[in-house]
């Protein structure tokens, strides 16, 4: 059965085993395609390993809690790219992340290595 086939089935409301066959066929490609795009790093994911690492080895290196801005400036790249890296490296474990009062701009979000207290 080709897909014009099953669509026109589908379509006139044709209902046979030979249609429920295919749809369910088809359906097991889309998963096996789906499972196997899911097992692979993205591009962008690939590209921010690095990045990543050096946010960690930055933050261990000061042994204190640090915002995104001050990882951004250290790393030279986009306070929005240190922070979102920083909540991907907290929701996987490898950083703590907690408020922090900074002078003149109110609470924020800072990132350490472990709670210190």
């Amino acid at each position: 059965m080709t897909n014009r086939e099953f669509y026109n089935a589908i379509a006139n409301g044709t209902m046979n085993d030979e249609v429920k066959a295919f749809a369910e066929e088809a359906i097991t490609k889309m998963d096996e395609r789906n499972a196997k795009r899911s097992s692979k790093p993205s591009k962008t994911s690939i590209e921010n390993a690095p990045i990543k690492e050096s946010i960690i080895e930055f933050i261990s290196n000061r042994n204190e809690f640090c915002i995104a801005g001050a990882i951004a400036e250290a790393l030279e790249i986009s306070t929005q790219k240190a922070s979102a890296l920083c909540r991907q490296l907290a929701s996987d474990g490898k950083l703590v992340e907690k408020e922090v009062k900074v002078p003149k701009q109110g609470k924020r979000k800072a990132y350490g290595i472990e709670e210190v207290e």
